[in-house]
């Protein structure tokens, strides 16, 4: 990063739900209405290759060699981040966090409550592969492997009514996604970062000037790290196109898309990716 970015402030913020709002008891005046602080932004993180690393134990160049596994499911041996625990109480601290993977409810289930344990509970949601959307596509260099996407719209347009928030309340302009596969944003308004956690990493220190920002895409696009988005620049645009054009009929031109500005950057939600982050996770910082 081109330039540090200074530590985020402490502010009061406040919580309620959708269905209670408390009152003063003086004059009546609801808690939100006296706007004491701003409300925290929404910080939907990935599971694999952001904070654990998973390699089935047969497949030997996709283990750590200097380091023992944290656990193991089934035929999978799992390598938690380095600095994991720490970055993710620096997230439930100045976020509002949910976890979303594109894998399987059990295989979440159980990876996560090791990852988490106690933290676990702060989740404001958990969503797994049964709320991704399924392209019917599959991944261009594991071909065994099916192309599911995560649409944020699902979150803002609250489709399920156990999201414990009221609809509208999130938003492209407060809302970022961390994804260590670009792909999985294809229909989201996306830019691309980094997910390097440690202390002074690049993800961290974007996410410390994050907290104070006044717009997720305006941050975003002034703070570039990571990965680029997939664009009509991209060496497989042809193939990503076909997922775009099957989810997006009747949307602008390839390249235009989906909130696209004719630079081939995207405004509104942004996601992270990390150069082969699966296989480094549990490896670096």
């Amino acid at each position: 990063m081109s330039e540090k970015i200074s530590s985020s402030k402490l502010k009061l913020v406040l919580h309620e739900s959708a269905d209670e709002v408390e009152k003063g008891d003086d004059c009546g005046i609801s808690l939100e209405k006296l706007n004491i602080g701003p409300r925290k932004k929404l910080l939907v993180l990935d599971l694999g290759g952001l904070l654990l690393h998973r390699a089935h134990f047969r497949n030997k160049a996709s283990i750590p060699k200097f380091r023992k596994c944290d656990e193991t499911f089934g035929n999978f041996l799992v390598f938690k981040r380095p600095f994991c625990d720490e970055f993710l109480k620096f997230c439930f601290d100045n976020f509002e966090v949910g976890l979303w993977s594109s894998a399987m409810g059990l295989n979440v289930d159980g990876v996560l409550d090791f990852t988490m344990r106690t933290l676990r509970r702060r989740l404001l949601f958990v969503w797994n592969q049964s709320e991704c959307t399924d392209t019917g596509f599959y991944d261009l260099e594991k071909k065994e492997r099916p192309i599911f996407l995560k649409e944020m719209k699902k979150l803002w347009d609250k489709d399920k009514s156990s999201l414990p928030w009221p609809k509208g309340r999130y938003s492209s302009s407060n809302t970022l996604l961390i994804d260590d596969t670009p792909y999985k944003a294809l229909l989201n308004p996306v830019v691309q970062m980094d997910i390097h956690i440690g202390p002074r990493g690049e993800l961290r220190l974007f996410l410390e000037g994050l907290v104070e920002a006044d717009d997720v895409p305006t941050y975003v696009k002034e703070h570039r790290i990571g990965q680029p988005e997939i664009t009509f620049m991209h060496q497989d645009w042809k193939f990503y196109s076909k997922i775009i054009e099957k989810f997006c009929k009747g949307s602008s031109s390839a390249g235009t898309k989906n909130g696209s500005s004719s630079d081939g950057t995207k405004d509104g939600m942004a996601s992270a990716g990390s150069k082969d982050g699966s296989s480094s996770a549990g490896t670096k910082d």
